[in-house]
């Protein structure tokens, strides 16, 4: 009997600290209303993180693969891919120019 007792005591004081943290949850969004947003935009505070465009896309993007980690993960190692391909271009690129481009006669020799 006393473990029934000790479960239902367990129980008593998980739904305690559950309630607890539902209000601490209510409390913290109730800060992040848009009336909050609307108060810092007008400060002149939060108006300029709003209007970033990288800020804008990062939503969109969580937004767009929200819940879909394997297509997530596949896009940024296509991305990282793709970005290793141009620097390795770019590179070669660089040293056609250097190669191609008249060169100077030294001076002293």
């Amino acid at each position: 009997m006393s473990r029934l007792k000790d479960l239902e005591a367990r129980r008593q004081a998980l739904v305690r600290r559950a309630d607890e943290q539902r209000d601490e949850l209510a409390s913290r969004l109730a800060q992040l209303s848009p009336a909050t947003l609307l108060r810092g935009a007008v400060d002149g505070t939060g108006l300029r993180e709003l209007r970033h465009p990288l800020a804008w896309a990062a939503a969109l993007a969580g937004l767009l693969f929200l819940g879909r980690t394997r297509e997530v993960l596949t896009f940024v190692l296509w991305i990282r891919s793709a970005l290793a391909l141009a620097g390795r271009a770019t590179q070669l690129v660089r040293l056609l120019t250097q190669l191609r481009a008249p060169r100077t006669p030294q001076q002293g020799r």
